[in-house]
């Protein structure tokens, strides 16, 4: 019993949530790419555009850098065997591997957010994306302004992804079924583990007004 209530108090000393969300903090949903978004219309013609959303508690932090950071750091670890598979094929075309992204994230960690570097920033969205010889991709984390009563904010992932040729168009016709299973376990993943909290109990009163 002593053993299943420490497992139990885990997530509380690492400042999360309880791991037991309710199902309506888990449900990922896909909806359309927020108007507001800033990378609604960075690009004049994408090859993939998709947006999905999940519902954040009250309580959770709306920082959305935080966010993004929590996001992409506990990510279910076959995410990792599946990044690793598309390391080995994209090298044989001379692109940037997650592992060459890596090295970077490492050596300017303030520009970037886990491989990907940050393009834009401001107190509700970040945007995030990499640019490469055969495509270039935006994504945003998107926390709305105002929470809805009793239902928490909505946090909304987006990607947009603009292919300079035919390798590009190609990649993405492969990968987008991978790449939204990633999306929509990753949004589950961390609401499961559980949000980071807001930085204080004031600031999770606020945002509860």
């Amino acid at each position: 019993m002593a053993r299943v209530s420490a497992a139990r108090r885990l997530p509380y000393s690492l400042g999360l949530r309880n791991v037991h969300m309710p199902s309506e903090f888990t449900l990922v949903r896909p909806v359309a790419l927020p108007a507001k978004s800033g990378i609604a219309h960075v690009y004049s013609s994408v090859n993939l555009a998709d947006a999905f959303a999940i519902r954040l508690p009250l309580s959770a932090s709306s920082d959305p850098d935080q966010l993004a950071r929590f996001i992409f750091t506990h990510q279910p670890s076959w995410i990792g065997n599946l990044t690793h598979i598309r390391d080995v094929i994209v090298a044989c075309f001379g692109l940037k591997t997650a592992k060459h992204l890596a090295t970077l994230a490492g050596d300017s960690a303030k520009g970037r957010v886990g491989i990907f570097k940050v393009y834009s920033t401001n107190e509700t969205e970040i945007v995030l994306g990499e640019d490469d010889k055969h495509l270039d991709f935006r994504v945003s984390v998107l926390c709305s302004v105002e929470p809805a009563p009793e239902s928490g904010r909505q946090l909304t992932l987006s990607t947009v992804v603009h292919c300079h040729n035919l390798l590009g168009r190609a990649y993405i016709l492969v990968i987008a079924p991978f790449h939204r299973m990633v999306v929509k376990a990753s949004l589950r993943r961390a609401a499961s583990v559980g949000w980071p909290q807001a930085t204080s109990p004031r600031r999770a009163r606020d945002a509860a007004a």
